[in-house]
């Protein structure tokens, strides 16, 4: 008889835990879906080693939201405001009762059920920056949308000076750094490799 994976209950769907911050060892459901493989818990560690466990008063922005377990790492260590951005409407939904189970203050954060290309295009009324720190984990499948994202975070008005872009995906040779973005970090996890960018500012 087959195992059942690691943080899969058939029952209820998938789950992935908080690993730092106020939600420490909360766990997060959310519906099984093809493209959704949320942000292993070593390389969230990593993460959030490099940028300081204390993230008071940064607005952040989920760009491939997912599970949206990276923003919610975010709002667990302070950060002021998370935005969202996740396609299926399945998942958002999701994510929101994720973040009310958690007691999430909504002041705090914003969910769109959208494309991500849809939503850089015309950012939702009611967006504001700078943004401080972004999150790049573009489906697998998909990583032309990696290039794309950087390519608008590189003209993007809205985004802070100095801002950290952490970016998740395959083989780094593929990708093309824009110019004003440096390579602060980076580090690899069986097939992912990631990096975190800093915008010269």
């Amino acid at each position: 008889m087959p195992s059942t994976p690691k943080g899969r209950n058939p029952a209820r769907g998938e789950q992935v835990r908080v690993i730092g911050g106020d939600w420490r060892s909360r766990r997060l459901r959310f519906p099984p879906a093809r493209d959704l493989r949320p942000t292993p818990d070593r390389v969230r560690e990593t993460l959030f080693n490099w940028l300081g466990q204390g993230l008071a008063g940064r607005r952040v922005l989920d760009l491939f939201a997912g599970s949206g377990v990276l923003g919610i790492e975010a709002l667990s260590r302070g950060a002021s405001w998370v935005g969202f951005v996740e396609r299926s409407a399945r998942v958002a939904r999701a994510l929101e009762e994720n973040l009310a189970h958690l007691d999430a203050p909504p002041e705090r954060f914003t969910v769109w059920a959208m494309n991500a290309r849809h939503w850089w295009s015309s950012p939702p009324e009611g967006f504001e920056g700078p943004i401080d720190l972004v999150f790049l984990d573009p489906p697998f499948r998909q990583p032309q949308l990696l290039q794309e994202a950087l390519d608008v975070l590189a003209e993007a008005s809205w985004l802070a000076d100095e801002a950290h872009v952490f970016v998740e995906g395959g083989a780094p040779g593929s990708l093309r750094l824009p110019d004003g973005f440096v390579v602060s970090r980076e580090t690899r996890a069986g097939e992912s490799h990631a990096l975190l960018l800093v915008r010269d500012g």
